[in-house]
């Protein structure tokens, strides 16, 4: 039978052109290795070498195993180093979706160096408007998810990655800015443009309307960030995005951007503040890939402080 070792064999000999050599390159001794040598020629029924040349020379056998060990053992060696980058959580398919559809502006540079520290890595994106995307990270469907929401759901853990504030986001013409106080039942009484999720998802219902036991009056849906400030901005309803969001909109004058009215006593002057997270299953943190997206998020969120 053609062993690995035989291979390895016939290359150290051809590199180093003497039994001595090669036997010291393999760490075997001169009589081991001609043993072995002298096993796999009766098992072919072949003479592979010229033992009395100087440098060896091999026989069209020998050359034609030659050519099969510089085939194979690169092959093996490639297949040893990725199955020990997979042991070692260094390679695999990380799937991320994310609840924050404006995200990828910030989110975009993490995963390029991510990218390069985890070049093995198949990176992909999931739908970020399925109904219940915890309940996909929980199931093994997602591996990463980018959420506002700290669901206690069983075997999930949450990473901060920053705070924003939520802004209400109007046209430059809005009646509702011509008033001295904008109320909660003023905003629940117009459109709201949002993306396509789950009402109670969205930052304006979770975090402000329900507390004051209010819903919109009407919600249309887009899933484009400029879409949804192109329909502010024509005056076809309201909106709540992240202030970094906003920000750049708001500067070229398409919209225009207020603090949520809480009362003082509950949040002095800090609006609709909310928390975005990395999700990700506690299992999960031992593969060196999903903890190395994790790192790459907290350097991100120590840049950003």
């Amino acid at each position: 039978m053609i062993e690995l070792r035989h291979l390895k064999t016939l290359q150290a000999l051809r590199e180093h052109g003497s039994l001595v050599g090669a036997a010291q390159h393999i760490h075997v001794t001169p009589s081991a290795l001609s043993h072995q040598l002298r096993e796999l020629e009766q098992w072919l029924d072949l003479s592979l070498l010229s033992r009395k040349s100087r440098p060896l020379q091999f026989s069209p056998a020998g050359l034609r195993l030659l050519e099969l060990a510089d085939q194979v053992l690169p092959l093996v060696n490639n297949t040893r180093t990725e199955l020990s980058r997979m042991a070692h959580g260094q390679t695999g398919r990380l799937l991320l979706a994310s609840e924050c559809h404006s995200c990828f502006d910030w989110l975009m540079p993490v995963l390029n160096q991510y990218r390069q520290d985890f070049p093995d890595v198949d990176l992909d994106f999931a739908n970020g408007f399925e109904p219940e995307p915890h309940q996909q990270l929980q199931q093994g469907d997602i591996d990463i998810l980018i959420t506002a929401d700290e669901l206690q759901l069983n075997g999930l853990a949450y990473q901060p990655v920053f705070d924003y504030e939520s802004r209400l986001v109007l046209a430059p013409s809005h009646p509702l800015l011509q008033q001295q106080e904008i109320t909660a039942q003023d905003i629940a009484a117009q459109t709201l443009i949002a993306y396509p999720v789950e009402p109670s998802r969205l930052d304006i219902i979770a975090g402000f309307l329900s507390l004051h036991q209010l819903q919109p009056h009407h919600i249309r849906t887009t899933e484009l960030t400029p879409m949804l400030i192109q329909l502010v901005a024509s005056g076809r309803g309201i909106a709540a995005l992240p202030d970094w969001v906003v920000k750049d909109y708001e500067q070229k004058g398409w919209v225009v951007s207020r603090r949520f009215p809480f009362p003082e006593q509950s949040q002095p002057a800090r609006g609709l503040r909310r928390t975005l997270y990395a999700a990700y299953r506690q299992q999960d943190i031992k593969q060196a890939f999903i903890e190395g997206f994790l790192n790459q998020l907290k350097i991100f969120s120590r840049q950003r402080a």
